[in-house]
């Protein structure tokens, strides 16, 4: 009777443990992370974050598993500019939850932290920040500032105390105006660029009329030095030198005695 007793108390125990096993037992997979709400202690515990792994729990405390892993939210939005002019946005977020800050975004959001805080702040930044530029400015002449700014202002507002979210990317995918908004834009931008290509061209048909001023003026100086400098006596000498290398050249020629008053003779030949 004893045995049996104890063989039923036996299996009625391993059920027992069976049956609290899930509430007992836990794993967190990689990408994970979790907290406890110590019902009959400190509550939620935002302080201890479980990581990655396997854990023991008591069956009445409550467990909460956050992925934390990368997320990412696309947000096609109307934005006003700065003269109210309507522009249709799309925007694309990549972030995760700070990994050891959860219990605290738990506390405040629970899991639904993307459409309770995320979104949110991204709309109203990028509706802020595209406040203060013209429709001109953010589709052309000004798009990487705007993002910029966007991509800083946002990211300051997600990590802040509170928050506890951390932005690893933020794209503008597309920006659409209105199409005769378009339309004026890219032919003012295309007539700014044929005034720039325009005067371009003048500036480089004025650099080269100067140059040619400047090496017109240097010449008219050399010659000027030249002929200065060539008197009958020194061009006499140059003929008399130059009578003497012809002469004593190898190559076969035939000398004429000149009877001018220079009495330089003329030099004919073949080499």
């Amino acid at each position: 009777m004893n045995r049996r007793f104890l063989w039923t108390a036996i299996a009625g125990g391993g059920l027992l443990l069976f049956s609290f096993a899930s509430s007992l037992f836990f794993t967190i997979k990689p990408g994970e992370r979790a907290v406890l709400f110590r019902r009959f202690g400190i509550g939620l515990d935002k302080e201890n974050i479980i990581i990655p792994g396997f854990h023991v729990k008591a069956p009445w405390n409550e467990l909460h598993v956050y992925d934390v892993t990368e997320n990412k939210v696309e947000e096609t939005m109307d934005v006003l500019d700065k003269n109210g002019l309507s522009i249709n946005v799309d925007i694309s977020v990549r972030f995760h939850p700070k990994y050891d800050k959860i219990g605290y975004i738990y506390e405040t959001f629970q899991k639904d932290y993307v459409h309770r805080l995320v979104i949110p702040e991204v709309r109203s930044t990028v509706r802020q920040v595209m406040g203060r530029y013209t429709a001109e400015e953010i589709y052309s002449t000004k798009r990487p500032e705007v993002e910029t700014s966007i991509r800083a202002e946002t990211e300051e507002v997600l990590g802040v105390d509170g928050n506890h979210i951390v932005m690893r990317a933020l794209l503008i995918r597309s920006i659409k105006l209105p199409e005769e908004i378009r339309l004026a834009i890219e032919k003012k931008l295309k007539q700014e660029q044929e005034a720039l290509a325009y005067q371009f061209r003048l500036n480089k048909e004025k650099s080269e009329a100067e140059r040619k001023r400047i090496a017109a003026e240097g010449e008219a100086v050399a010659n000027k030095i030249v002929n200065s400098s060539l008197t009958p006596n020194l061009l006499r000498m140059r003929g008399i030198e130059a009578t003497q290398d012809i002469a004593n050249s190898p190559n076969s020629k035939v000398i004429l005695i000149g009877s001018g008053k220079d009495g330089l003779p003329i030099i004919l030949g073949d080499r």
